[in-house]
Order: C-alpha cells, then structure tokens, then sequence
C-alpha cells in the first residue's frame, strides 16, 4: 500500500458548492494553500469544473463539490483571490482556466511546482506530481483515481476522494523543498516571473490559443 495512504489529514471536509464560513475563517489564516481541481476532462468550456481540493500548512484539507451548472462559489472566490494567500498548484496552467472557466475566479499570487521543478530539478525528466512529492517528500502518491469520472460528485467514491486529499496534501511541503533549489542555484526570481504568465496562458487555453507561442513551419 502507498506510504499516502497510511495517515489521516488533521481535519478533513467535503462541502456542497462552496465553503462554509468556519472553513473560510480557518483557510484564510494560512500564508498559502495548496489547492487542486479534478474536472470532466482537459479541455475547459467543454469539460466541467467537477472537484476543488484545498489543503494548508496544518494538514486542514476540505473538498468543494461543484454542480453541474454551478457558475459560482463567493467564498472560494474570496479565498483564492486573496492577495495575502499564495496558492500553490502542480501544473496551475490548468487549474487557473478550469477556475476561470467554471466560476469565474481569477487566482493570485500563484506558485506551480510543475514549473518550479522544470527550472530547480533539471538532472531529472520527470516532473509529474507524483515523482517531485516522491522525491522531495518521501511519499508514493497512488495516482489510480486519476482517470475517472468526477463528474458524479455527489457519490465519489472513497478511494476518489483519498486520491483527491492527497493530491494536495504534501504540495506545500514540495513547494519549500522547490524553493530551497532555485534559491541555492540562484532561479527564484525567473520562477516567479514565470508564474505571473501562467493567468495569459490560462486564458489563452480557454479561449483555445494555447499553442500561440509555439513554432510552426506551416505559418513561416
């Protein structure tokens, strides 16, 4: 069994279309939060926001299911927003458009550890999340629940769910063990510049420019 699967997050919520506000009050005090989306497929306008995970640096970790429809969640929406509040993603390209795109919400500031590892760990090709929380953390993350149907959010099952928590669970962790590297080979401040492109990638893939930027000898 997976080393993940052992322990139990300190405090952990499943709530309906948003947060509630005890959950606000309590996620608001973090100085980041690590912060997922599982959703019908990859292709945003088409494939609907099933699914937002959250987890801060106590091990407090919740999940907000979103209905089908559902174009909005004010306390999400304040939480994720909140200039005081980094949230951290892997590979946040997606999750910012699948936020954007199912409730309208424009995340920041914003730390992708899909990124962070591109630039800090490149003695390695490998940079999924399962690999950087393997190895900066010291867990397997099971990664079977990846592919499947989120969209039935009001009877996901336990194993979904797990995999959904732990998903963010040791993303904070990862993000400082990141950090320690860019600071030491002196790649922070390029980090951080990319960061603050990935809300004009998002909403280049929302708006399906996402391969603007890459060549093409069609186009010469």
């Amino acid at each position: 069994m997976p080393s993940a699967l052992v322990s139990n997050p300190h405090r952990f919520a499943v709530f309906e279309g948003d947060l509630d506000a005890e959950w606000l009050s309590l996620l608001t005090q973090a100085p980041a939060l690590a912060v997922d989306t599982e959703a019908m497929g990859l292709v945003h306008g088409r494939d609907r926001l099933c699914l937002v995970q959250i987890a801060d640096h106590l091990d407090n970790v919740c999940c907000i299911r979103i209905a089908r429809g559902q174009q909005e969640a004010p306390r999400l929406r304040e939480l994720m927003e909140s200039q005081a509040i980094e949230k951290v993603f892997h590979f946040a390209r997606f999750d910012l458009a699948a936020l954007g795109e199912g409730l309208g919400i424009s995340v920041a500031p914003v730390f992708c550890t899909k990124v962070a590892s591109r630039l800090a760990r490149t003695y390695s090709s490998r940079h999924g999340l399962k690999e950087v929380v393997q190895e900066l953390v010291g867990i397997e993350l099971d990664k079977q629940s990846q592919s499947s149907d989120w969209g039935r959010v009001e009877d996901l099952g336990e194993a979904q769910l797990v995999y959904a928590a732990n998903d963010v669970r040791y993303l904070l962790a990862a993000r400082h063990a990141l950090a320690a590297i860019l600071e030491r080979e002196e790649r922070f401040d390029l980090a951080r510049r990319c960061f603050a492109c990935l809300p004009v990638f998002a909403e280049l893939d929302r708006s399906r420019f996402g391969s603007v930027f890459e060549h093409s000898t069609q186009s010469r």
